[in-house]
């Protein structure tokens, strides 16, 4: 018996949290392409890492359950490593909101319910949740709590709501942090820690069909404009989540951090502003 990693979405990114925190681990990596998480699978294997691969479709209850119950075969679920999802320019707003947003509060829910003690998730968000104008209280509530099933129902999730693909993605965004706090609460009731790391430009695949996408000049010119003056690599991330999935983190749970290179930052209060910078 080992202790398990779940590893959702055979990104960069993923893979590399997987390998900074995964030694000694099985890794059951799930993504909706088996043939991603095979090539995730047969990388991070020939680096002495113990993996195995499966097919997982993010925004099915079924497909996550599946998942879950594969690992426990091999010990108790101690990890998970969220970074699963479709961006603005790769699916349409239903996709989008089924995947990002509900397949994430499934996730975290059902994992919630068999972490092992000490056990410590991480789920990958986005600047983008940031750069929407501010909620009600109630309305982050509402994100936060409500039972997965009905979440889709929500009245600011209905269609003649959501502006675009952009639009519902900061949505989901603002979703997935706010389950992230609530669902930390359950996680600790089990001795588990919860949370959430909100990257900007960070150069992968899925950035790449950003970049060659309708809103391409607008993400060059963000890295391009940003305090830091570049984009972010899969590495960076991880960084960060190291510091949350180790001990060093202990009394980290329920937050997000935003890894941006400052492009929020210049969002509201530089170059990047919205009146000097239209998208």
């Amino acid at each position: 018996m080992k202790n398990v990693m779940l590893l959702t979405g055979a990104g960069q990114i993923g893979m590399a949290i997987a390998r900074r925190m995964g030694a000694g681990m099985k890794v059951v990596i799930g993504d909706k392409k088996l043939e991603n998480a095979q090539a995730v699978a047969k990388t991070m294997a020939d680096s002495g890492f113990d993996t195995l691969p499966m097919e997982m479709d993010l925004s099915s209850r079924d497909s996550i359950l599946t998942l879950i119950a594969e690992g426990r075969k091999y010990g108790p679920i101690t990890m998970l490593v969220n970074a699963a999802g479709v961006s603005p320019s790769q699916a349409p707003v239903e996709a989008i909101l089924k995947v990002d947003l509900y397949g994430t509060a499934v996730l975290l829910e059902e994992a919630g319910r068999v972490i092992a003690p000490g056990g410590v998730g991480v789920t990958i968000s986005s600047q983008s949740g940031w750069r929407m104008p501010a909620l009600t209280a109630a309305e982050d509530e509402l994100l936060a709590v409500t039972p997965t099933e009905e979440l889709l129902a929500l009245d600011i999730l209905r269609p003649e709501h959501i502006r675009d693909t952009l639009h519902a993605y900061q949505l989901a965004k603002r979703c997935n942090e706010k389950r992230v706090m609530a669902e930390a609460v359950k996680w600790g009731a089990r001795g588990a820690r919860l949370n959430a790391i909100a990257p900007g430009i960070i150069v992968t695949p899925l950035a790449l069909d950003e970049f060659n996408g309708p809103r391409g000049d607008f993400y060059k010119n963000m890295f391009a404009k940003c305090p830091a003056g570049r984009p972010g690599t899969a590495d960076e991330v991880a960084n960060v989540a190291e510091l949350l999935m180790s001990g060093k983190g202990a009394f980290i749970t329920g937050s997000t951090f935003l890894i941006d290179g400052g492009a929020t930052s210049g969002y509201y209060y530089g170059p990047l502003k919205p009146q000097a910078q239209q998208e």
